[in-house]
């Protein structure tokens, strides 16, 4: 199911103001792999343009190929809601319908995409999907509940539950922890673990020991100057990036002299 990316010398516009300049990398499949760097780098807009998110923004464009297992994202002839059921998003802030039960966020994509599905089909798609997000055993008495009524850590693992009903190759977080307590945080960590014998993830993190802990790569961006477009200054395996990364820069910032 997981599917490895390829991206080359891609550029991210919005109108004509450039906001990420020539990044390439391969993204491997069943793998973790994390972006950082300081605010306004283009780490979030960068991770947006895997699934063609940013384009809800007018104006917004690439130049620069995304090819996921051999096929561009952006070929013409190419439906962006049908990119977007094969790489989900998980936001920063947890983000359930809020009129939605439990029950009814998890199947909520999956009612979008596909045909009606029967009571028992249903039902198990739920229960195989809050199993993946660790979040069965808190909930399986109250699916009937809004799932608004979840504590934090329990609302963001129910918007992972929901990603992945509908089967993606590839899950994107922006952020997942950012807005949550130390142990959801945890638990969040110990998902994205398991998470990644089946799916091919991309997160990006302001908090570099997360980086270190959850990832199998990192890479660093950050802008060429103020007022210029973010870059991609490094992209290795995490445990070079945190011991010996290449970069001065990477050093600088992983170390806390700037950011």
């Amino acid at each position: 199911m997981a599917k490895s990316i390829d991206v080359s010398d891609l550029n991210i516009y919005y109108g004509d103001f450039l906001a990420v300049e020539g990044v390439s990398m391969t993204i491997k499949a069943r793998s973790v792999t994390a972006f950082i760097g300081p605010s306004g780098c283009g780490k979030s807009t960068f991770l947006r343009s895997l699934n063609r998110m940013h384009e809800v923004i007018p104006g917004a464009r690439v130049e620069g190929k995304v090819m996921v297992d051999g096929q561009s994202l952006y070929e013409p002839s190419v439906d962006p809601v049908a990119v977007r059921r094969q790489i989900g998003m998980v936001f920063q802030r947890p983000n359930p319908f809020p009129t939605m039960s439990i029950y009814d966020n998890v199947l909520s994509g999956k009612k979008l995409n596909s045909k009606r599905m029967k009571k028992s089909e249903s039902d198990d798609l739920v229960e195989k999907s809050l199993r993946g997000a660790n979040l069965w055993t808190e909930v399986k008495d109250r699916l009937g509940k809004p799932g608004m009524g979840l504590s934090g850590g329990q609302q963001q693992r129910l918007c992972i539950a929901r990603a992945i009903a509908v089967e993606p190759q590839v899950l994107l977080m922006d952020e997942p922890c950012s807005a949550l307590d130390p142990i959801s945080t945890s638990a969040i960590e110990d998902l994205i673990h398991e998470l990644k014998s089946d799916y091919t993830i991309v997160i990006v993190t302001h908090n570099m020991q997360q980086a270190a802990r959850v990832s199998d790569e990192t890479g660093f961006f950050n802008l060429k100057a103020t007022g210029e477009p973010g870059q991609l200054v490094e992209f290795n395996s995490t445990k070079q990036m945190f011991t010996n990364p290449d970069n001065e820069a990477t050093e600088a910032y992983i170390s806390g002299r700037f950011g």
